[in-house]
C-alpha cells in the first residue's frame, strides 16, 4: 500500500543533528509504507492545552492510508486530540525511525469505532477477534475505547 499523493513534499530535506533525513518523493512512499506495515508499536504525540507535548507509546494497524489507535476516552491523548488533531507518530527500529505528521480523526460512535477497533486488535493480537459485535461492543464500552485514525500529510524516514 502506498501513502495517498498528498503526502509528498518535493524539495524539502530534513536534517537529523548534520545528517540529512531522505527526502519524502516517491521512492520512498513503498518503503514508508512497508515499514509501517511491518511494525505495530509507535510513539504518538500530541499537543497539551499548553503547547507543551504529550507522548504515549501506542499500538496501531495501518490500512493503507491511515494509522489507527484504539485508545480510553479519559486519556490525555485522546483530550489532546479532540482540541488539537495536529499529531505526530514515531515508529522506529533500532536507529532507523519514520516520522509521520499528520490530523487525527475521533471516532468514538458505532459501527465504526467497533469495526476499526476489532482491526487493530487483530492486529496488536496475530489472530482474529471471535467474538460477536455485542460482546465486542461491550468490551469496548466497559473500557471506555473510542479510536483515532491518523492520517499523514508528510513523512520522514532515516536510518
Amino acid at each position: 500500500a502506498d501513502f495517498p499523493v498528498d503526502l509528498r513534499v518535493i524539495g524539502l530535506e530534513l536534517l537529523v543533528g548534520d545528517r540529512p533525513v531522505h527526502k519524502i518523493g516517491a521512492g520512498n512512499l513503498t518503503e514508508q509504507a512497508a515499514f509501517l506495515e511491518d511494525h505495530v508499536w509507535a510513539v504518538l504525540a500530541t499537543g497539551r492545552k499548553d503547547g507543551s507535548p504529550q507522548i504515549s507509546m501506542i499500538g496501531y494497524a495501518w490500512d493503507g492510508t491511515s494509522i489507527l489507535v484504539s485508545i480510553k476516552s479519559y486519556t490525555a491523548k485522546w483530550s489532546n486530540a479532540l482540541r488539537q488533531p495536529r499529531v505526530a507518530l514515531l515508529v522506529h527500529e533500532g536507529r532507523k525511525q519514520l516520522v509521520i505528521y499528520g490530523r487525527a480523526q475521533a471516532i468514538a460512535a458505532d459501527p465504526e469505532r467497533l469495526e476499526i477497533s476489532r482491526k487493530v486488535f487483530e492486529r496488536l493480537s496475530g489472530k482474529p477477534v471471535d467474538a460477536p459485535d455485542d460482546a465486542f461492543r461491550e468490551m469496548l464500552d466497559g473500557q471506555q475505547r473510542t479510536v483515532l485514525r491518523i492520517t499523514p500529510e508528510s513523512a520522514a524516514m532515516n536510518d
